[in-house]
């Protein structure tokens, strides 16, 4: 069981992770309206958030090692807060995906270590269940 939702759960992270860097490069000049118009931020930060969103998907699919892993996680665990806090912050409605997202983030991060061969020193240590 924890195997379907660790693999649903960091797939509907990467998917929204993979789908926003998409949105970002392909639709570039209305990203930077929003970021300009509704949450007051530079727009000189969209191409490196698409780049960082691409490689948090890859790096929590593929988990090349625990510690990258685990940076990926936490960068995405502090990008999914501050983006439900600038949304919130803004009077825009755009916090919900923020939210589910953050919820999916967690529920991988602590099912990780009871599915992956690479485990994290600091997810919960529990002992892997019988497939």
């Amino acid at each position: 069981m924890a195997k379907y939702v660790y693999w649903i759960a960091t797939g509907l992270v990467a998917l929204v992770y993979l789908g926003a860097a998409a949105f970002y490069i392909s639709s570039h000049d209305m990203v930077a309206g929003m970021y300009r118009e509704v949450l007051g931020y530079p727009t000189y930060i969209i191409w490196p958030l698409a780049i960082l969103k691409i490689v948090g998907a890859v790096v929590i699919l593929w988990r090349p090692s625990a510690v990258l892993a685990d940076w990926a996680y936490a960068a995405m665990f502090w990008h999914l807060v501050l983006a439900f806090g600038a949304h919130v912050g803004a009077g825009d409605p755009g916090w919900s995906p923020a939210l589910a997202t953050w919820v999916l983030l967690i529920v991988s991060w602590l099912t990780a270590n009871r599915v992956r061969a690479v485990k994290s020193a600091y997810a919960p240590a529990v002992p892997a269940a019988p497939i």
